[in-house]
Parts: structure tokens; C-alpha cells; sequence
């Protein structure tokens, strides 16, 4: 009977059941037009709670949202969006030296909750604990995923994948019963399938992501299939002129006679759409001869085929979870591409014995099996603070700005590749850790355990390649640590001859019991607030080429105390002097700043304080986009508009806040707070350099609002 049913019981049977029931259920839930969005950032709220919907044409606090109808799509609706100016990316893709050429790669696909949680608050939002990656060095392509027609990537993940070298797609996917009428008239002809291809690239270019997945998961009309396949090659042709470098990958679902029938596998039903595009996405219930069948099929183009590998387990290769290696293991003797979906499963899943140990834990399998992809940084000036996109204060140069929990990927710079040990047989443990003091940001790198007088421990920070020239760098860190904890920075060198040279940066006194292993390089040191001290020693390094950082934990000689090593690092940054007095944005403070506040309101509150809503702009006169990747925002509560506030980082008080960071030319003020006996708000914009650097505030643009009249 089980066999009978098996054989009735068809898979595309079971598919046209449940679009039958999926059709049903989606009309009884609803769904919602582009042009109105639920603004809450948990979880979707039930229609009895009666949330009202945002208008996002209206000024309102800005979101990442996806496009939901080919009308809107025509349209291009998205761009009148309130929105649209804040969902740009503004960092530019870190090319490597071997782009995507001649080996396999891994290919990473979001689809964490369904997408758009606490990531589609552009600005950030206060849940700490929201969902992060940290591990861009083990993968070179990121797709962001939802069941939208068209998901467009929140920007704070384009942000920090492009500064690791990692390309980011937007997904394009119809499925079920309304996925076939999209698509009878998505290629109703030649000209439409062009026509929304050509919207697709549009959107690619102008929020500065790098490409689509393409996932058609219903039947198509079999004399259709001409303009599908045109809608694939137009996409393909057009974004790699307006965005070299860009991909269009397509998912191994419909086939070329138009039936909803996944292969696993490259075979003449689903190539012909390989053929036209820049690789291929297959569905993850594969055996274990499907790889080395699809590599046959692919000929030269075997790394452009992406193996699907569920990482909850449904049906893959090796069961995903903890023993997504298995799969990995398999693809890498093939020598094929892996396309791993859902590593949120970590997070959604809560597995112990938290989500950082556990992410870590999980992304070391993938390290084990995989290897390193990634390298950084590739030129200078090279700079980092730890941050990984979440904490609980924030903090410049030691001095604490904000004590409210955050969370906002953009903010993530460089990531370190830290290894991962389970067995703490390690005498120091290393962290990336959030809650501890930072110099930056809200992050820092903390060194915990037991280290003899006579002992030094290290650990990989940065696996550089930067070739270094006859002008000199500075080499500069923070570090937090009582007298007995030292930590240095241990910099690997290789000669054009490929002789390798270690040099040791560190403070105070020669470590003459290490002599024989390095060179060292005493370095200058300042004390700061928050008992924070920068390091700082300029080097010559003419033709080496600097390839690994490391930091080298170490007790000063005669040192009696055997306490628990604890050493905190807030920075790292190396800086080529040339270079660095060319930077534009180092010239830039001498053209003058216009800054504009826009959709300006001031409404009362329950408390008798109000309430000011509004939008900042700027921009230098004599520049039409900004340089600068980030920028600070404040605001000085002023109760007399005739004199000059004190500095808002020297004389901190409650009249002093800060309002959050920005990576485009614009901020939106929600809520600000204003008593009675304000009359007026002086925002401040700080603009902050790659290298780390940041502006004085007194030399900051500035916009004093007045609130009389308003």
C-alpha cells in the first residue's frame, strides 16, 4: 500500500496539492502592496493587535523592503520610495587579485526567519542579539533570500560583505500558483521579458549590489520557455555592463520544457540556462555521484556549478547541521562550487551553548573542510576595531558615546580569523567580545588565561597580502591590560626572493629571551582615557610583502606576579605615509560643508516635552558624491541659539546625544526628545576616514535647527 501510494502520489502531484493549498492559505493571510510595509522589527504581529501600515512614500524610520508585484517592478515605484536614498550601499567591492577565476568557491545563501528582521532597520536597531556573520573569509558569494518576488539585499549586508571582498545577490523568485501568473505575463513576449530584465539590472546598479539568483519554481508554459531563456540572457548581458563583475546565477528548478522538476544535477534539462548565465544553483537533494556527473556536463565551467547543501539537514548530502562537512569534503575532491542555504540554522535553531560560540564552532567546520577564500586586507591603509555589527555601548577613542544596546552590520569592519579551539587546551582564549571596554565602536579582541614568565602565546589575527614600497608605515594599537599582561603585534614579511622575516611590534623594554626568533621594534606610546594606551612605531619595509598579523601575548621580564593574563585589543591600523597625505579625504575639511534638514516636525508629547522629527543632508560643495565611509551623528539640545555649544565629547551631559552612524550622506531623526526650554538642536555630522581617522567636532559641519515657528 505504502509503494501504491508513493507511485500515486507523484512529486509533481504533491507540488500541484500543495500550490492548491499554498494559493489558499496566502489569500486568507493576505499579503501586503509594495507601497505599505508592517514596521515592527520582531516577528509578524497578528491582524488582532491592529498594527497600522507604513506609508513609504511618507518620511518614517528607514527599512529594507522587498518589491512584491510586477507592477511595482514596472513601475519603478521603489525608487520614489522615502526609503530608496538610504538603501544604497555606499562601500565599494574589495577586488582580490584572482576575482572569482580558476577554482571553486562557496556561495552562502541568507534565508535567515524569512529575511527582513532586524537587518531591514538601515540605521540599526537596539536588538543586540540579532543575527550576524562574522566569517566573510570562508565564502566569496552572499545571497540574500526571502519569498518576495524581488528581494532586495538590506544594504548593511552589501556594506560589510563588499569591504571583505565578497559579492552580494538579490534574489528574483516566483513560485506556486501566483508564480505562474507572474510569470505568463512576465513573458507574455520578447520585449516584457527584456523589458523587467532590464529593472532588475536597474535596481542591481543603483543599490550597489553585485547580481540576482534567479528561482523559477513553477511550470512555465512551454512556448514560454523563449522568453525565459531571453529574460536570463538580457539580465545576464545588461548587468555585466552596468555592473562589471556582476553575476546572474540561476536556481536548478523549472526546466527547459517547462516543468517544475528539480534535477540535482547539471543535466540537458537544466544547462541550456546555465548556458546563458554565469552559473548554477542546484537543489540540494543530490547523491553522491551527482557532483562528479555535473562536472562532466559543465566541461570548463565545472566552478560555475554551486551544489546545493541545506544546512538544516532536509535531504542533503551528509545531513547538513554539524556534519555540513561531509558535503563540503565530497565537492572539494570533485573540485566543484558549494551553495550553502541557511547557515541561520545555527541562530534559528539556538544551539548551544550560545549563538557566538556556536557560529564560531560551526563556520570552523566549514574552515577545516574548505579552507581559507579570502584574504585582507590587499592595500592600506589597513584599518580594524573588531566590531562584528552588534554590542552594547558605543565608544570613540575610549571615551564611551552611548551605553544603549545596538545592532547595525554596516558598522562591521575587518574581521579577524580568529581560529576556533573546543578543547581550551589553548593557555590564552581568544574572543571577539562586545561587552567588554572598546576603543572603538563597540567591539574589541580580549586575551584570557595562564601564561608563564618565560612563555609567549600567539594567534593569527589577518592574512594580508600588501606589497610595500620605499615609503615608510605606521604601525598603530590600542591595548587595555594591567602592567603584568603585555600584548605586541607580530607583522610576517616575505622578500621578492621568498625569504620570510617576522618583526615583533611592542612596548617598553627588548624581550631579549625571544631574540632569536624575530626582530623587534620598540614602539612609542601614549597614554589615553579609559586606561587605554596607543602603540605606534613607523617601519620601512622596501619590496616585502607583509602576509600574516599576529598578536604575541608575553609577560615583561622579572615579572613575579602570577596572576590571569587579561589583555584587551580596542585597534589595529597600518598607514603608508604617502598615501596617506594624498588621501582626498584628507584635503576635503577645506571645502565647505552644506548641511539641510528636511521634513521637519515637531509634535507634542504625553510628558509636555516634544517631539522632533526629521531629515539630515549634506554634502561638499565642491564634490558631487562623499568619500567618506561613515559618518557620526549628534545632537546639542541648546536653550539659547545666540552662543556656541561646549564640545559635545569634552563636556558630555544630558543635553548631549548621540544619535546613531550613517554610510550615506543622510540620517533620519525619528524621535528626538525636546523639553520645554529648548529653543533650539545643533546637529553635528563627524566624518571618519577608512583609515580610522575622525574629524574633531569643532571642525565638523554643523546645522543649527530652531525650533520656534515650527
Amino acid at each position: 500500500m505504502r509503494d501504491l501510494l508513493r507511485a500515486y502520489f507523484s512529486r509533481r502531484t504533491l507540488v500541484s496539492l500543495y500550490n492548491l493549498f499554498f494559493a489558499i492559505s496566502r489569500k486568507l493571510l493576505t499579503s501586503f502592496p509594495l507601497s505599505f510595509l508592517m514596521p515592527n522589527s520582531n516577528d509578524a504581529v497578528a491582524e488582532s493587535d491592529a498594527v497600522p501600515l507604513l506609508d513609504l512614500s511618507k518620511p518614517s524610520l528607514p527599512i529594507s523592503f522587498p518589491i512584491k508585484t510586477l507592477q511595482d517592478l514596472k513601475s519603478r515605484s521603489y525608487f520614489d520610495s522615502f526609503h530608496f536614498q538610504f538603501n544604497r550601499s555606499t562601500v565599494p567591492l574589495r577586488r582580490n587579485s584572482d576575482g572569482l577565476q580558476n577554482r571553486p568557491r562557496v556561495l552562502v545563501c541568507h534565508d535567515m526567519k524569512g529575511g527582513y528582521v532586524d537587518d531591514k532597520w538601515v540605521q540599526g536597531c537596539e536588538n543586540d542579539a540579532g543575527y550576524a556573520i562574522w566569517h566573510w573569509y570562508l565564502m566569496d558569494i552572499f545571497v540574500y533570500f526571502s519569498h518576495s518576488l524581488v528581494t532586495l539585499p538590506p544594504p548593511c549586508w552589501t556594506n560589510t560583505a563588499h569591504r571583505h571582498g565578497v559579492k552580494v545577490l538579490g534574489t528574483f523568485i516566483t513560485e506556486w500558483n501566483e508564480g505562474t501568473a507572474t510569470c505568463k505575463e512576465m513573458l507574455a513576449t520578447m520585449e516584457s521579458a527584456q523589458m523587467y530584465a532590464g529593472r532588475l539590472a536597474e535596481l542591481a546598479t543603483a543599490l550597489g549590489f553585485d547580481g540576482w539568483l534567479i528561482n523559477i519554481e513553477n511550470e512555465i508554459d512551454e512556448e514560454q520557455i523563449p522568453n525565459l531563456k531571453e529574460f536570463v540572457s538580457h539580465l545576464t548581458k545588461v548587468l555585466h555592463i552596468s555592473t562589471p563583475g556582476s553575476l546572474v546565477i540561476w536556481y536548478d528548478s523549472v526546466t527547459i520544457r517547462g516543468n517544475l522538476q528539480w534535477q540535482d544535477q547539471l543535466t540537458e534539462l537544466n544547462k541550456p540556462f546555465f548556458d546563458l548565465c554565469d552559473g548554477i544553483f542546484m537543489n540540494y537533494t543530490w547523491k553522491e555521484s551527482y557532483p562528479e556527473l555535473s562536472a562532466e556536463v559543465a566541461g570548463d565551467r565545472k566552478f560555475d556549478v554551486y551544489m546545493g547543501i541545506d544546512v538544516f539537514g532536509r535531504g542533503s548530502f551528509g545531513g547538513g547541521q554539524w556534519t555540513v562537512n561531509a558535503a563540503l569534503d565530497l565537492l572539494k575532491r570533485h573540485n566543484l562550487s558549494a551553495a550553502m542555504f541557511a547557515p541561520g540554522w545555527v541562530y534559528e535553531t539556538a544551539q548551544p551553548p550560545n549563538f557566538h560560540t556556536a557560529q564560531n564552532k560551526w563556520w570552523s567546520l566549514v574552515e577545516k573542510s574548505w579552507g581559507i577564500v579570502q584574504t585582507y586586507p590587499h592595500v592600506l591603509p589597513f584599518y580594524s576595531d573588531f566590531n562584528q555589527g552588534f554590542g552594547y555601548h558605543v565608544s570613540l577613542e575610549g571615551r564611551q558615546l552611548s551605553d544603549a544596546p545596538w545592532y547595525n552590520i554596516s558598522c562591521q569592519s575587518l574581521q579577524p580569523l580568529l581560529e576556533f579551539s573546543e578543547d581550551n587546551k589553548d593557555i590564552i582564549q581568544v574572543t571577539v567580545d562586545a561587552r567588554e571596554a572598546s576603543f572603538n565602536g563597540g567591539g574589541n579582541i580580549t586575551f584570557r588565561g595562564k601564561l608563564k614568565e618565560d612563555a609567549y602565546f600567539t594567534t593569527r589575527l589577518f592574512k594580508p597580502h600588501i606589497q610595500l614600497s620605499s615609503s615608510p608605515i605606521t604601525v598603530s594599537y590600542s591595548v587595555k591590560s594591567d602592567e603584568t599582561s603585555k600584548l605586541g603585534i607580530l607583522l610576517s614579511f616575505s622578500s621578492p626572493s621568498q625569504e620570510t622575516k617576522s618583526i615583533l611590534v611592542a612596548p617598553q623594554e627588548p624581550i631579549r629571551r625571544f631574540d632569536n626568533m624575530f626582530l623587534q621594534c620598540l614602539t612609542t606610546s601614549a597614554q589615553t582615557v579609559s586606561e587605554w594606551t596607543v602603540h605606534e612605531m613607523d617601519l620601512v619595509m622596501d619590496g616585502h610583502t607583509l602576509t600574516e598579523i599576529s598578536a604575541f601575548c608575553y609577560r615583561p621580564e622579572n615579572s613575579t606576579k602570577r596572576s590571569e593574563y587579561v589583555a584587551l585589543l580596542g585597534h589595529i591600523s597600518i598607514k603608508d605615509h604617502v598615501q596617506y597625505q594624498q588621501k582626498p579625504e584628507t584635503l576635503l575639511p577645506a571645502s565647505p560643508w552644506v548641511i539641510e534638514a528636511h521634513n521637519i516636525e515637531l509634535l507634542p508629547s504625553n510628558s509636555g516635552s516634544k517631539i522632533l522629527k526629521l531629515k539630515l543632508e549634506w554634502r561638499q560643495k565642491d564634490l558631487e558624491d562623499s568619500v567618506f565611509p561613515r559618518y557620526n551623528l549628534y545632537a546639542e539640545k541648546v536653550k539659547s541659539t545666540d552662543v556656541r555649544p561646549r564640545k559635545v565629547l569634552e563636556k558630555a551631559s544630558s543635553e548631549t546625544v548621540f544619535l546613531g552612524v550613517a554610510h550615506v550622506p543622510a540620517y533620519y531623526v525619528a524621535e528626538l526628545v525636546v523639553e520645554s526650554e529648548v529653543k533650539g538642536v545643533r546637529f553635528v555630522v563627524q566624518t571618519c576616514g577608512k583609515d580610522g581617522s575622525w574629524d574633531k567636532l569643532d571642525d565638523s559641519p554643523t546645522l543649527l535647527v530652531v525650533l520656534e515657528g515650527l
